[in-house]
């Protein structure tokens, strides 16, 4: 038995995800709460919905042109964790291993117990007691440096997170069902408030060429304002790429993996287009910048109360296939980095009964519900930006660095327009990492400390793996 089969105790990942059920993880995952938030900041940015709808059109743009370079990718080398063998393969074991490190550690944990959170917030609609304190942590660790409250919402979010990761557990298959569901159930609701908008709603289309006139227009027009706007957008559209975390359990990698990234892409930004439209129909630019739900907003101004409760469940559910999407994706990445003898070796361990990575899913779920407590995941999500599209500018510019570096890989799937296509999303990337820099310059350099944070324990990893390798 080879050292890595050891490690996995011979047992691998089985491929049972079809077609469906890929689309289902690019468009679950990546239409969450953001569709429900963005508007607001984007127009603050921006001052009018023709210019919204200008840079949801940009930024669905880049993240197709990134799914079409990550399509070479990910069918040339379907294999679990994504951007970690990706990156791995072009820069060396190192840049694998931080973006692992990341993921695993802060980034998709984060995004995990952020998400859970939202679902938590919008049931506390229906239920006020997940408002309500159960107790305090008396050391100053919370809001201010007081104490840290924990909250009825908190335990109900981290038990979600708890309960989707036991789903996840007991098979890729079931996962890839609960998200295809969820994720059709999701897509039909939006819809159908985008039609009620349209439809029922007694907007006007002269909304759509107007301004803002409220007072926080300060830096509307700047290039720092569109950026900034275009973060949001892009926020809103990540997750386009955690369908490459779980290629290795894709049917037919080679023709699926293309069509459901490509595919999932286009459909989210119809979905997000659609749903833009509808929003600035019903309310003046305005009022959207004034709604922290704009979605609830439009809904009690078409049918009252009953109106916006009924988006709050449409947000949910939006919310749940997110959750679910992440954590049966994100645990790939710390499979795959303990695969690689880059992590604690447990988490590189396949159940043999359900061909799960279950270490890595129960690991990855228990930092997330600790986050959830903390109440700081916002904050440190916000510190991981800057070095994450670093490692996407890259992960994109390792479709060119493998054409030159592997030229006899097979590669069943070509990226269109090469290499336009992945140039302009690192283009794209760098402007981002610019713009984020001058205008969260601590929260990035922050961001950056992570790196060498990285180095002492990938030093640590990569010896105890050479030792274990030389023959006794």
């Amino acid at each position: 038995m080879s050292e890595q089969s050891s490690r996995t105790g011979g047992v691998e990942l089985s491929r049972e995800l079809g077609l469906a059920a890929s689309i289902a993880i690019v468009i679950g995952t990546v239409i969450g709460s953001g569709i429900f938030l963005v508007p607001k900041a984007m127009i603050l940015r921006v001052g009018s919905p023709d210019m919204v709808l200008a840079i949801f059109v940009i930024g669905g743009l880049l993240s197709v042109f990134g799914a079409l370079s990550y399509a070479e990718l990910a069918a040339a080398m379907p294999e679990a964790g994504g951007e970690y063998v990706y990156l791995r393969e072009a820069y060396g074991p190192f840049w694998g291993f931080l973006y692992g490190w990341i993921q695993t550690l802060i980034a998709k944990s984060g995004s995990i117990a952020a998400i859970a959170t939202g679902f938590m917030l919008y049931c506390g609609n229906f239920f006020p007691l997940f408002e309500q304190t159960i107790f305090e942590i008396p050391l100053p660790i919370g809001p201010g440096g007081g104490p840290l409250p924990i909250r009825y919402g908190q335990v109900a979010a981290s038990s979600l997170i708890l309960f989707l990761a036991g789903v996840n557990y007991l098979g890729v298959r079931i996962g890839g069902v609960v998200q295809t569901i969820f994720t059709v159930l999701k897509v039909g609701l939006i819809l159908a408030v985008v039609v009620i908008g349209l439809l029922m709603g007694d907007g006007s289309v002269s909304h759509y060429t107007e301004s803002i006139t409220a007072s926080n227009t300060a830096t509307v027009g700047t290039v720092t304002a569109f950026f900034a706007a275009m973060v949001s957008a892009l926020w809103a559209y990540d997750g386009w790429n955690n369908l490459s975390m779980v290629s290795s359990e894709i049917k037919n990698p080679s023709r699926n993996l293309p069509i459901s990234l490509i595919m999932g892409t286009l459909a989210v930004m119809a979905i997000y287009l659609a749903t833009n439209l509808a929003y600035f129909y019903v309310l003046s630019p305005d009022q959207v910048a004034g709604a922290d739900r704009v979605a609830a907003e439009m809904m009690r101004t078409i049918l009252g109360d009953t109106g916006a409760a009924a988006v709050s469940v449409v947000a949910m559910i939006s919310m749940f296939a997110a959750l679910n999407g992440s954590i049966l994706s994100g645990s790939r990445v710390t499979y795959a980095m303990a695969k690689d003898g880059l992590f604690f070796q447990k988490m590189a361990v396949v159940n043999p009964e359900h061909r799960t990575p279950g270490n890595a899913l129960l690991f990855m779920s228990a930092m997330a519900g600790i986050l959830v407590f903390s109440g700081r995941y916002e904050e440190i999500i916000t510190y991981v930006i800057f070095t994450s599209w670093i490692l996407y500018g890259m992960t994109t510019a390792a479709v060119l660095v493998m054409r030159k570096k592997r030229p006899d890989l097979v590669r069943p799937y070509r990226t269109l327009g090469y290499p336009v296509v992945p140039i302009l999303f690192v283009v794209a990337a760098c402007c981002i990492l610019v713009s984020t820099l001058l205008e969260s310059p601590r929260e990035s350099l922050m961001g950056l400390s992570l790196i060498v944070i990285a180095w002492p324990f990938y030093q640590y990893w990569s010896r105890k793996k050479l030792r274990e390798n030389v023959p006794a």
